[in-house]
Order: structure tokens, then C-alpha cells, then sequence
């Protein structure tokens, strides 16, 4: 894969409309629904650091190994209207996408399988024999400040690319902009001011990648 082309989408409120994170504190009611997005929204802005916040959303919802995949299905339920299209037209021209987030991988799978995306870069959580939550990879570089751009790193040793592109809505997706070609801010569901701000690009429909991305 030396001299590859990669481009690496975030998953939440980018490749599907919803944070599912979120979507799963829903389900423990409203008062925890919206203390989590408090937190949520604080961390993706760059307000506090996700590591302050990433264990503790965790042990106060306690989702369960059904409830993470629902919020799977309902990803695909609320996917990016031009995502589909969009990275089947990359994989054509030679890209090779791939799904870098800080949710978490057994939600994100069905998403990565519905668009053709075989490479995901996510925190697998730990359950219980009875399907209980336990845990989740505490080791995972994107439950922390600066853990994408060291996937970015490990991504870039590991294909040797001739070109980078990074898309997402946050300040952890801002973070990997030092490691890659370019830095595409996405603002459709939700648009952070710091992102836009300092993004190469900033886009409201992943449709508008294709005609910005660099050629090799």
C-alpha cells in the first residue's frame, strides 16, 4: 500500500448525523441525556480535554452490549445523505478510506460495513458474559487529547501514502491537521467555531470533498 492515497473520516455528527454517545445517555432519560451532551459538546469544542470527561460519561450511562448496537443501527439510519456515494466515487479513484473516532468500535462496525469502509480506528468496549458493560480499552489513543493525530502517525508509518486527508467536525479531528496533506472541517450537524476557523476547507455535504481533496 506504499504511495496509497488515505482519507479518514470521523464517524459522529460527520459520517452520520447523530453523537452516539449521546444517543445512548437518550436512552437513560433526559436528566443524563443532557448532562452528557454538556460534557459532550464542551469536549468536542475544545473546552476541556476528552480524557476529563471520556471514562466518566462511560460509567454513568453503563450501555449494554444490545444498546451499543442499536445505536449501530441507528447510525445507519442516519448516515451523511452524500457519504454513500461519495466514498464509493474514493475507493473508485483510488482512495482507501478509513473511520478514525473516539466512539466506539462495536457501533461503528455496521456503519463501516453499510459504506464499504474495511479499515475502523475506534475504542472497543468490554462487556460482561450477560452483555453488561465492564469497561472499555483505557490504553485506545482517541479516549485522549491528541490520539488521533497519533493514529494519524501510526496510520502513516504502517502505508507510507503519498497523501493524507483528514474530515471531521471536532477539535480532535483539528488536532490531526500537523500529520496530513489537509484538513477538511465538516459542518453540516454541527459547526465548532475553532474548526472552521482553521480547517484547510470546511464543507457542509461530503459530496464536496471529491472536488477539493489533493491529487498525488
Amino acid at each position: 500500500m506504499v504511495g496509497s492515497k488515505i482519507i479518514i473520516f470521523d464517524c459522529d455528527s460527520t459520517l452520520s448525523s447523530i453523537e452516539g454517545i449521546d444517543e445512548l445517555a437518550r436512552i437513560a432519560g433526559d436528566e443524563v441525556r443532557q448532562q452528557i451532551e454538556e460534557m459532550t459538546n464542551a469536549a468536542m469544542e475544545g473546552k476541556i480535554p476528552l480524557e476529563s470527561v471520556f471514562a466518566r460519561r462511560l460509567e454513568i450511562i453503563k450501555p449494554t452490549q444490545e444498546q451499543v448496537t442499536n445505536i449501530g443501527e441507528l447510525y445507519i439510519k442516519t448516515v451523511e445523505p452524500s457519504a454513500l456515494s461519495a466514498i464509493a466515487t474514493l475507493k473508485e479513484n483510488g482512495w482507501l478510506p478509513i473511520i478514525l473516532s473516539a466512539g466506539y468500535v462495536q457501533a461503528i462496525e455496521p456503519l463501516a460495513q453499510y459504506l464499504g469502509i474495511e479499515s475502523i480506528e475506534a475504542v472497543p468496549l468490554l462487556f460482561n458474559p450477560d452483555g453488561s458493560y465492564q469497561d472499555f480499552d483505557r490504553t485506545y489513543p482517541t479516549t485522549r487529547s491528541g490520539g488521533k493525530l497519533e493514529i494519524v502517525h501510526k496510520i502513516r508509518n504502517q502505508y507510507s501514502p503519498s497523501v493524507m486527508v483528514t474530515v471531521g467536525d471536532g477539535v480532535s479531528d483539528l488536532e490531526t491537521k500537523p500529520g496530513v496533506n489537509m484538513f477538511i472541517g465538516f459542518g453540516r450537524y454541527a459547526v465548532r467555531e475553532k474548526v472552521k476557523a482553521q480547517a484547510n476547507h470546511f464543507i457542509q455535504d461530503l459530496a464536496e470533498v471529491l472536488s477539493i481533496i489533493p491529487s498525488p
